[in-house]
């Protein structure tokens, strides 16, 4: 199936706020290429009947860019574009039981729970600084037996993440059906139970831990929906926020949550616990 690639160059930070955006906009998927050099880009995926300079324009503006940067367009197909993503995909261990890597590396000998993602297209690899603060939160946190939901799964990262540190009832949602469908398919791949569902029909329940890894702006939407899904003295941890966004994201959860701040370049993680009721 060909796709349109959507490239970017820009300083990488506006490059890495804009990945987000685009995500949160529609792409299909996201790669940044050469962070650290003179020259960084960023490359969305788009489907063909796509409008390009609409939705950049949109994530520009969600970003409080001053213009929408310039862009190139170029048809790609499935292969080229797993390829590319799998050339920047590296194994990751967070804290010292958790491994996360693609299926052709093995993990090292001991560790508690290996996860197998391959890149594809739908977002969330566990390279994104929001992801792995959140990772990092599930490692520090689970001990077993716990509920979660994560609200805006992706590629299923956080869900299976969460299963495999032994929480007993892991639910995921997304608006994107390509979402859910690697979601499903990536927890099948681990072995892990994994409930799979739109936000429309997800059951009702209160759960143990509530994650979501999204935007600002939708999170500070969803405030009241979440702390409705977290039970009491449950925990809550939210990313894709940046630095300059965290006092407004927590001022829309201070009614329910005692927030605490943890940060990893230029993004943050917000974490709290649920007050009663």
């Amino acid at each position: 199936m060909p796709w349109l690639a959507l490239t970017v160059e820009a300083d990488g930070a506006q490059l890495e706020v804009l990945s987000e955006a685009l995500l949160e906009g529609g792409a299909q998927s996201v790669c940044v290429d050469a962070i650290d050099t003179e020259r960084p880009s960023l490359t969305a995926l788009l489907g063909t009947d796509a409008d390009a300079a609409a939705l950049l324009t949109a994530a520009a503006r969600a970003c409080g860019l001053a213009k929408t940067p310039a862009f190139q367009l170029a048809q790609v197909d499935d292969q080229d574009w797993v390829l590319r993503s799998r050339e920047q995909f590296a194994p990751l261990s967070i804290g010292g039981r958790l491994w996360i890597g693609p299926s052709w590396h093995e993990p090292p000998a001991g560790v508690l729970a290996a996860l197998r993602l391959d890149p594809g297209l739908a977002f969330g690899t566990g390279s994104h600084p929001s992801t792995q603060l959140v990772l990092h939160f599930l490692e520090r946190t689970l001990r077993g037996g716990e509920s979660m939901l994560d609200y805006g799964c992706g590629s299923g990262i956080l869900a299976i993440a969460a299963a495999k540190l032994g929480a007993r009832k892991v639910d995921a949602v997304d608006l994107d059906p390509q979402a859910l469908e690697t979601t499903a398919a990536n927890a099948r791949a681990n072995g892990v139970a994994v409930h799979v569902a739109a936000p429309e029909a997800l059951p009702a329940a209160r759960y143990d831990i509530v994650v979501s890894n999204i935007l600002a702006q939708p999170l500070m939407l969803l405030a009241p929906l979440l702390a409705s899904r977290t039970a009491p003295h449950g925990r809550i941890a939210l990313s894709g926020i940046l630095e300059s966004q965290a006092d407004e994201v927590a001022r829309a959860y201070a009614g329910c949550f005692d927030m605490t701040v943890s940060a990893q370049e230029g993004w943050v993680l917000l974490e709290g616990r649920r007050q009663w009721p």
